[in-house]
């Protein structure tokens, strides 16, 4: 569920970084696919996403043991981060799709990814040949 929820931001981040561009200072895509574009921002700010990197990982750990530990005591479901900001009512056909949505933007990233990886091309592009 976890790994939907990340999976989800990213699409949409690709998506949002070549219609309206990188933040200030990052390097912009100019048509060019997000990984290309990953490479040139690892040169420019490699102390950055280091940094990051470090930030997810202690993340994912702390999570990881109070996620264990819910779950063994049976105190939190799979998934359950008790994140609900706007008190939405999580019913059965709600969670399933979250978990539906979660899969198909793994889906969706990994072609993102891969797609840019064989084509050097951006998301947009790669869906316009499609098309074409």
């Amino acid at each position: 569920l976890k790994h939907g929820r990340v999976a989800m931001l990213a699409a949409t981040g690709v998506i949002w970084v070549e219609a309206f561009g990188p933040l200030p200072g990052w390097p912009e895509a100019d048509g060019r696919s997000q990984m290309d574009v990953f490479w040139d921002a690892w040169e420019e700010h490699p102390n950055a996403i280091c940094a990051g990197i470090v930030f997810i990982t202690a993340i994912e750990l702390i999570s990881g043991v109070a996620t264990t530990m819910g779950r063994s005591t049976g105190e939190r479901a799979p998934g359950d981060f008790g994140l609900n900001p706007l008190q939405f009512e999580i019913t059965e056909e709600l969670a399933l799709k979250e978990i539906k949505h979660g899969r198909l933007a793994m889906w969706a990233v990994m072609g993102q990814i891969g797609a840019g990886l064989m084509t050097h091309e951006p998301a947009f592009g790669n869906l316009g040949k499609i098309f074409s």
